[in-house]
């Protein structure tokens, strides 16, 4: 970082000096470099200006100004803080989110004599026949047996029925009877 100061100084140009000059002027003071010389000096630079010892501007660095003032971060400025009064004591603040339980405070429930239990109720044992078991075992309050009602099966006909056509005249009309 040393070297990179020295090199702004003795290049001395009133907008600053680019990169290449800079690796210029340090390769032929110093002499043969190492293969990562580039990248080094590049991140040297670059963490120079972060901390504010060199300038980036116009894509040129030049040393900063001592009295310049120290520059600002990103984004809005905080507000100032106005001082209290003397005399005024600050209390402390509440803490975010609900606030805890006390155990000693006796137990009181929100609907008194209402007789059923909070909550969801708790599922009904199986029937001892299992899944094949017939449904209608469990019943709800209601009396109809849970889930959709069985298909009813249409027995086919047996007996057989005659139907009687009869046609009187030569009118259109014709009877059926069964």
């Amino acid at each position: 970082m040393q070297l990179i100061m020295n090199a702004i100084e003795a290049l001395n140009d009133k907008n600053g000096s680019n990169k290449t000059s800079i690796s210029k002027y340090i390769e032929s003071k110093y002499g043969d470099l190492p293969a990562g010389h580039t990248t080094l000096l590049s991140h040297h630079l670059n963490r120079m200006k972060q901390t504010g010892e060199l300038v980036f501007l116009k894509n040129n660095y030049m040393k900063a100004d001592p009295n310049a003032p120290p520059k600002r971060g990103r984004g809005r400025p905080p507000k100032p803080k106005v001082p209290l009064p003397p005399g005024v004591v600050l209390t402390p603040a509440r803490p975010r989110g609900r606030p805890p339980k006390d155990p000693n405070a006796p137990i009181t429930s929100s609907k008194p004599g209402t007789g059923k239990p909070r909550g969801r109720p708790r599922k009904m044992a199986r029937p001892e026949g299992g899944i094949t078991g017939n449904s209608t075992l469990i019943s709800t309050g209601s009396g109809r047996p849970r889930g959709r009602p069985p298909k009813v099966k249409t027995s086919p006909l047996t007996e057989f029925v005659p139907l009687v056509i009869e046609d009187d005249d030569d009118d259109d009309d014709v009877m059926i009877s069964v």
